[in-house]
C-alpha cells in the first residue's frame, strides 16, 4: 500500500477526537493510520469509540470469548480476507498479549494449519471463519464440530466479529492506510 486515498486526520489530534483517540491508545503511541482515517468521518468514529463497538482491544470485544480465541477469529479472519494491514497492526500491537505465540501467528497464515499448535477450540474456530469468509455458510459437519466446542451465543458472537472484521478488510481496501509501524522488523503479512 502507498499512498492512502484518504489521508489521515493530522496528529497532533484536537478535542474532541483526542479524547476518544486516548480511549483506544495508550498515552505516547501514535494512533493507527486507519483510526486516523476513519476519523475524517468525525460522527462515525465518534459513536464507534462511544457506543464501545471499538475499544483498546478491538472492535466488539464485550470480553465474551477468550481472549486467544477472540485473536485467533481476528487474525484468521484478516487472512482469509487477504487484509496485510490489519493483521499486521494485531500483530505488532496485541496478538502475543492476548496469548497467540510466535509459532501460531504465523502458521495461521497457512491453509492446513498444524494442529499441535492449536487448541481444538482454536482449529474449530478456524474452520467456522474460513467457512464464513469463503462462502458466508457453515456446512453442518463445520457447524457440529464447532457447536461441541462453543455455546450457541459464543458461535454468534464469533459470527457478528468475523463479519465485522470483513468490514474493516473493506475500509482498507477503501482507503490502503499506510502499515502502522510499533516495532522493529519486517511487516507482518498475511501470505506466506
Amino acid at each position: 500500500m502507498t499512498t492512502p486515498r484518504i489521508v489521515p486526520v493530522a496528529e497532533p489530534l484536537v478535542e474532541p477526537l483526542a479524547s476518544r483517540m486516548a480511549k483506544l491508545i495508550p498515552k505516547g503511541t501514535p494512533a493507527p493510520q486507519l483510526f486516523l482515517s476513519v476519523a475524517r468521518n468525525e460522527s462515525l468514529f465518534s459513536f464507534m469509540v462511544d457506543s464501545g463497538l471499538i475499544g483498546p482491544t478491538g472492535l466488539l470485544d464485550r470480553r465474551t470469548l477468550p481472549k486467544t480465541i477472540r485473536e485467533t477469529v481476528i487474525l484468521r479472519t484478516c487472512v482469509a480476507t487477504r487484509n496485510d494491514y490489519e493483521f499486521n497492526l494485531h500483530v505488532q500491537t496485541i496478538s502475543s498479549r492476548m496469548g497467540l505465540t510466535e509459532a501460531q501467528i504465523e502458521d495461521i497464515k497457512h491453509d492446513s494449519m498444524n494442529p499441535h499448535l492449536w487448541s481444538a477450540h482454536q482449529m474449530a474456530v478456524t474452520l467456522v471463519v474460513d467457512a464464513l469468509v469463503r462462502t458466508l455458510a457453515v456446512p453442518d459437519e463445520v457447524f457440529t464440530n464447532a457447536h461441541q466446542h462453543f455455546s450457541e451465543a459464543e458461535l454468534i458472537d464469533i459470527t457478528q466479529l468475523v463479519g465485522l472484521y470483513t468490514g474493516v478488510a473493506m475500509m482498507v481496501g477503501l482507503i490502503r492506510p499506510r502499515f502502522d509501524r510499533y516495532r522493529d522488523g519486517p511487516v507482518a503479512r498475511v501470505t506466506p
